[in-house]
């Protein structure tokens, strides 16, 4: 019995956090935000020639390697590096492309308007990442440790997270009545320090304990 290719096997989980079908290539801008959301969260792969209900078309030139090398040396802040394979399944040529999760997040790739922004992968979606958690990637560089005070402020979110399944910005910072920096401060200790994580979807951004297993994602 003849072994399933890998990349089939791939095809039938789906696009997902990690994996991404891209029938073809047009825009190394719109590529280079897809190469930041992977690297900025647990990396993945781009499969070029397939299209999003997973049936293989084939890449149609070597014009699809150029732009994707493009829109990483031009378009992404610091460049995101990938690995290619080329797959011939049927007769028809896939171009698997391979982005490790990165050690130097954050990666900057332009928007829509062309401003550079950093992207995370949720689900077969990629979000843009909030200020939050662009100070969480800049905390996480450092080789300093992280101290907390337990004050009233770091007590509250604690126990209203033991309480609740999460806790916006917003609500926080307006409960515990502190300055917009004091609660970014906060959250980003304790996201740090693996206490708290932060939920980013397409309509809301929430922060919950790390071992919940409430997700509204789902």
């Amino acid at each position: 019995m003849q072994k399933k290719h890998h990349i089939i096997k791939l095809i039938e989980q789906g696009e997902h956090q990690q994996l991404d079908f891209k029938f073809a290539i047009n825009d190394s801008k719109k590529i280079a935000r897809s190469l930041s959301a992977f690297a900025n969260t647990d990396g993945g792969r781009l499969l070029i020639g397939v299209k999003d209900n997973g049936s293989i078309a084939g890449v149609r030139s070597e014009e699809e390697y150029h732009m994707i090398e493009a829109a990483s040396q031009l378009y992404t802040r610091p460049e995101v590096k990938f690995e290619t394979l080329k797959h011939n399944i049927n007769g028809k040529q896939v171009l698997e492309v391979i982005i490790e999760k990165s050690k130097n997040r954050p990666h900057f790739a332009p928007d829509e308007k062309g401003k550079m922004k950093a992207f995370v992968r949720v689900k077969d979606q990629n979000l843009l990442a909030n200020g939050l958690l662009l100070k969480v990637w800049e905390q996480q560089k450092k080789e300093t440790g992280v101290k907390i005070k337990y004050n009233d402020a770091e007590k509250l979110i604690l126990k209203y997270l033991s309480e609740n399944d999460y806790i916006t910005f917003s609500k926080f910072k307006k409960l515990a009545n502190i300055t917009k920096n004091y609660a970014e401060k906060i959250l980003v200790d304790f996201i740090v320090l693996d206490i708290i994580e932060i939920v980013i979807s397409d309509s809301l951004i929430f922060y919950r304990m790390k071992d919940s297993k409430f997700n509204i994602l789902k």
